[in-house]
């Protein structure tokens, strides 16, 4: 039966029996209103229509300057793989059931649920396999580890021999890309959508910071929301307004090659081949193979710069590039061996600097959301990304936990063209490679962000790493010398890390002497007002109370209407009307843009982002207060979370606030960065009687989380509560502001928490053999899932493993409220899976004592200095 769907601006015609969509073009008049227009009709686009016209929303513009799908949506392997980090997959899975539910309606989009084999070459691959399958199989993803025999039964074409085994994933799928990209853009035309072709985005016009309209070449729509969907051309068309939206990401070119017929018995239901180790996958394509690679060094795409509209006339085929790529196929694939020269695709994406999908609203403009970067297969997410945009659109905010994909991760310098063009090169093969934790740092586009203290460090033996693009001290080197090649990250592992003894040195200097950390990359902003205005505002958009004297300091939440954190910061009163703010690194973006929109109309109140005007050095340990009151006229003995401007050797106006991020004694000292050598200089030359030493961030990682400090973008989330992160203590519910996120914070301490973040020991695991935990890993309390592993390190005090996970009661338990007493029952016994095998594990719900001697705490506050005759620890 062929139905036909008219429709004012294009004509389709589906026959269900062979799913053929044919695109008649119809005369097309242009709408000088709808309430959202997207630009571009590739997958991605066609889901947000979907999702949009399916929620409702009938008013919708879609502008395509050729054709649907022109871009790159047409071509791509059609594979679909579940075998992801758990954001990730959620959102794939959601594409799969979509693809799924349309093909059951009668249109053909080729789905087959194949599954996949994701091979492991070597032993540390085997290793990264076994942990994803540790945490997707409890949380719904059913895989499994196979052997050698195993895999050559499954696919009888591939080479076997010098496999340590393979993951097997039978959820996962292959797809027609042309046929739902199709069959999106067809559904939303029937739900009222309208298709615009041949037709050029020119210029988003806003008004006061607001989308308002769209300029093409054929005219205006006025429009409420613009949807950035270009796909290669986003960034450009990101710039195309005022103020410029950036959109970091840049096309790489990206190859597969299909072979023809090589088996007239090859069954379509043949497995996806991942084979990390040589950077391929393959798939069964018409009786013979698709074999596409993310290389290990990729070149990007349009070397002048610009992507054209005809792009597919300025790709390249170059064979002697493909020859090497190809050769590594015949090799896994013997088949191909006397297969004829195969039909090679050069057809390139969008890739992100960091390898991640790019969505949301964009900090600069409201009302204009994003969504791109879809990093080689823009299929696999489309559905689900769709879904989680409409929302964000329809609602205000998203639905789900996306903190890993929001554009607000970025910063100007991750916009420029030459950075993106070397970024790039490397993010490609990420995609394939081993990525150890907290060990493997990008080799290009680095030293633009520096503290001035970067070259000093550097002949110090600092390691490097970045975060938000700024070179941060990772740990020292001791054995460094002088004059020699700058050090790199040593080759990654999951077991105990190779910098492991330095950091030990580290640790020691921290609670014996002083160890000094450069911690200017923490995000800065001044907050005034001429009047009360300021005070007014950071009692809305603060949990805790902040009308505090002035001198002093106060740890607080900002919270969003769940009672979620947006923001987890420090406040220093100044003066009555003036307040600097510290917050994590990778807030600088996210939290100015949050702050900045919740501010009152007409305000007087000002945000003044000053990360860069300072450098921030950490003094911590107990001989700080000695250190530091031998460098200055000032008295060091400050009352606990107090702030106060001092003179540091010949340097004036240091603001010194007595906390440190380690959760040890110390100070933190907010230098003019034009003072930031002297200074450093005086402290290390002084403080050799003190047993000063350079100490990196890994070191204050772990003393954070041996004192159960939780860490943003890990434990605390949009979609975390204090009262789940433990911090209760930072939440004045009784203060008589109304602040965002109360009435659900005051439901959510009247009824209880379904989460809550439990610090944990490992009893049996030995740290010099067994493999390490690093996030991720599977919580069971007697035998079941509870939760997810959020950080883990190294406890130096206790000399034991450590790490922070959520627990939840199981799912078919009616009462959920997790209480202290269901967390510490007795008959409780905690392990958590890493890699497979299953160690114990004791929980806590406070740091607990150390072997070094630290107390436990009731509840974590930065620690203040302690006043004893000795100073001593």
């Amino acid at each position: 039966m062929n139905r036909v769907f008219s429709h004012p601006h294009r004509l389709f015609q589906v026959s269900h029996e062979c799913a053929h969509i044919t695109f008649t073009a119809a005369y097309v008049t242009i709408p000088t209103q709808s309430r959202v227009v997207i630009a571009g009709a590739g997958v991605v686009a066609n889901s947000v229509a979907y999702h949009l016209v399916q929620s409702g929303w009938n008013d919708i513009t879609v502008v395509e300057q050729r054709k649907i799908g022109s871009g790159t949506s047409h071509f791509g392997s059609g594979t679909l793989g579940l075998f992801k980090p758990i954001s990730h997959r959620n959102v794939i899975w959601y594409s799969i059931n979509l693809y799924k539910k349309l093909q059951n309606m009668g249109y053909d989009v080729d789905l087959k649920q194949c599954g996949s084999l994701n091979l492991a070459q070597t032993k540390d691959r085997l290793i990264a396999l076994k942990r994803r399958v540790a945490y997707n199989i409890p949380t719904g993803l059913h895989c499994e580890l196979l052997s050698r025999t195993d895999i050559q039964k499954i696919h009888p074409y591939i080479k076997v021999d010098d496999l340590e085994g393979a993951a097997w994933v039978p959820d996962d799928a292959v797809i027609n890309p042309k046929a739902i990209c199709d069959t999106l853009a067809l559904l939303a035309q029937k739900g009222g959508a309208k298709y615009i072709e041949n037709t050029t985005v020119k210029k988003v016009l806003t008004n006061n910071d607001v989308v308002y309209a769209v300029e093409m070449d054929k005219g205006i729509i006025h429009c409420e929301y613009f949807v950035n969907c270009a796909g290669m051309w986003a960034r450009e068309l990101g710039l195309q307004c005022s103020p410029n939206v950036r959109i970091p990401a840049y096309p790489a070119e990206h190859f597969y090659a299909t072979t023809g017929v090589l088996d007239e018995n090859m069954q379509e239901s043949l497995p996806i081949i991942r084979d990390y180790d040589n950077h391929m996958y393959a798939r069964e394509y018409n009786r013979g193979l698709m074999v596409g690679w993310f290389e290990r060094e990729a070149k990007p795409a349009f070397e002048k710069g610009m992507v054209p509209k005809d792009w597919k006339n300025y790709v390249k085929q170059d064979r002697n590039h493909f020859r090497p790529l190809w050769e590594s196929a015949i090799n896994r694939f013997p088949i191909l061996e006397g297969c004829p020269e195969p039909e090679l695709v050069n057809s390139p994406d969008n890739f992100t600097p960091d390898g991640r999908w790019i969505l949301g609203e964009a900090p600069e403009v409201k009302n204009y959301f994003v969504a791109c970067g879809m990093n080689g297969n823009s299929l696999k997410g489309a559905g689900g990304i769709g879904k989680a945009v409409a929302e964000w659109i329809i609602e205000g905010q998203p639905r789900q936990d996306l903190l890993p994909f929001i554009l607000q991760r970025f910063l100007n310098v991750h916009n420029s063209r030459h950075y993106l063009k070397q970024r790039i090169k490397e993010v490609v093969g990420r995609h394939y490679s081993i990525l150890y934790p907290f060990q493997c740092e990008y080799k290009y586009a680095r030293e633009l962000r520096c503290s001035p203290l970067y070259s000093v460090l550097q002949t110090r033996g600092a390691v490097f790493g970045i975060k938000m693009a700024y070179e941060r001290a990772l740990y020292f080197d001791t054995t460094y010398e002088k004059g020699h090649r700058q050090l790199q990250m040593p080759q990654g592992t999951f077991f105990k890390p190779k910098f492991f003894d330095f950091v030990k040195e580290e640790y020691l200097a921290c609670i014996e002497g002083v160890g000094i950390i450069d911690m200017s990359s923490f995000s800065k902003i001044e907050i005034k007002s001429p009047g009360n205005e300021v005070v007014q505002y950071l009692q809305k958009i603060c949990s805790n109370d902040i009308d505090i004297p002035v001198g002093t300091i106060v740890h607080t939440g900002m919270q969003n209407i769940r009672g979620g954190y947006e923001n987890d910061c420090m406040l220093v009163r100044q003066s009555p009307n003036s307040y600097f703010m510290v917050s994590p690194t990778s807030q600088q973006t996210r939290v100015y843009e949050w702050m900045r929109r919740n501010l009152p109309n007409h305000t007087r109140v000002v945000l003044n982002d000053v990360t860069s005007m300072y450098t921030v050095l950490n003094v911590v340990g107990p001989k700080s207060i000695q250190l530091l009151t031998e460098l200055s006229n000032s008295d060091f003995k400050m009352t606990p979370f107090s702030y106060m401007k001092v003179n540091v050797g010949y340097a004036s106006d240091v603001m010194v606030m007595s906390f440190t991020h380690t959760g040890e004694p110390g100070y933190c000292l907010y230098i003019p960065s034009e003072y930031a050598l002297h200074v450093y200089y005086k402290l290390m030359t002084v403080g050799r009687d003190y047993g000063v030493r350079d100490v990196g961030v890994i070191t204050q990682r772990y003393m954070r989380l041996e004192r159960f400090i939780p860490f943003w973008a890990e434990e605390l989330n949009s979609f975390t509560t204090p009262f789940e992160a433990g911090n209760d203590w930072s939440v004045k519910l009784d203060k008589k502001e109304n602040f965002i996120g109360k009435e659900a914070l005051l439901k959510q301490s009247n009824s209880g928490v379904r989460k809550r973040l439990v610090f944990f020991h490992f009893n049996d695991i030995d740290p010099d053999v067994d493999i390490w935990p690093w996030g991720g890993e599977p919580l069971y309390r007697n035998n079941e899932f509870v939760g997810t592993v959020t950080s883990a390190g190294y406890g130096f005090g206790a000399n034991k493993l450590i790490c922070l996970g959520f627990i939840t009661r199981p799912a078919k338990v009616e009462n959920r409220i997790v209480t202290r007493d269901y967390i510490l029952a007795k008959d409780a016994s905690y392990e958590v899976d890493i890699a497979g095998h299953r160690f114990s594990a004791t929980p806590y719900l406070h740091a607990p004592t150390s072997a070094s001697g630290h107390h436990e705490k009731k509840e974590y506050r930065p620690t203040p200095i302690k006043y004893k005759s000795d100073i001593s620890h």
